[in-house]
């Protein structure tokens, strides 16, 4: 016979113990801390709240409570940004899904982007409904970060600046390099705009192909010849292309980038 404990109301009452102190993500070690008991009782009561659909699993170790509403259906987690910590460690969201946030486009993408320290085996990771397409970055790329608060979720995103500078070293973040171009418009268009910081910014990243994308689009999109020439005398050696991800047979030499035919008219 089952202990007092492991009764069904005991069990509720210690699973919303555990809530109260956790809020969205669960782990061994909350519950561990919270119930004060060891690792081992607390990942076998884990793995019965688990069995009695009053969790999920979203990660190794990692638990979402699910509503009474929506238990034996798939749910989709209202706001995924509460597991990105959880899942994927030293780490922060940017690319399109930091774009949208600062309202640098009004795109919406289904996925969320996030640059994680970690080395990674996927680069789609689904967890609760949601989608995330990670990227690998180098703990000295973090920085240019903001902290938010989503519920009790402490939550690192990129800047307007620091999303642009992604964007531009990895087109694919930004959903490609024609809405890539469309964000940097509507942020240096803004009263925000902070120019000195965006080439900050690239100066730290280290990326010479930032610098000509960047020049190239101030200069043919943009009409913006002060950041142009702030980009000219920071050019590399060595040639790019606009977007890895599009056929580029054109050369632009003034910027050591080279352009897919279609563009052909937009610059010397």
């Amino acid at each position: 016979m089952r202990g007092k404990e492991d009764s069904l109301p005991a069990s509720r009452a210690r699973l919303a113990a555990v809530l109260r102190s956790t809020k969205e993500v669960v782990s061994v070690a909350a519950v561990s801390q919270t119930l004060g008991m060891d690792r081992r009782r607390a990942a076998k009561l884990l793995s019965r709240w688990l069995q009695q659909g009053w969790l999920r699993r979203v990660g190794h170790g990692l638990y979402v409570p699910v509503p009474l509403d929506l238990a034996g259906t798939e749910q989709v987690m209202s706001d995924p940004w509460v597991l990105v910590p959880s899942l994927f460690g030293n780490c922060y969201i940017g690319g399109w899904t930091a774009a949208h946030h600062w309202d640098l486009t009004e795109q919406l993408f289904n996925e969320t982007v996030v640059f994680t320290t970690r080395r990674m085996s996927q680069k789609r990771v689904t967890a609760q409904g949601a989608i995330f397409v990670l990227h690998t970055v180098p703990a000295k790329r973090l920085f240019g970060l903001k902290t938010l608060w989503r519920g009790s979720t402490k939550v690192a995103v990129s800047d307007a600046p620091r999303t642009l500078v992604d964007m531009l070293a990895t087109p694919e973040t930004g959903g490609g390099i024609d809405h890539m171009a469309d964000c940097l418009r509507s942020y240096l268009g803004s009263k925000d705009a902070n120019r000195d910081l965006l080439i900050r910014y690239a100066e730290q990243f280290d990326n010479g192909a930032v610098f000509k994308r960047l020049g190239f689009l101030a200069e043919t999109q943009l009409d913006d010849g002060k950041l142009a020439a702030l980009c000219r005398t920071r050019l590399t050696q060595g040639y790019a292309r606009l977007d890895p991800a599009v056929n580029s047979p054109r050369l632009i030499t003034a910027w050591r980038l080279w352009v897919p035919e279609r563009w052909k008219g937009r610059a010397a």
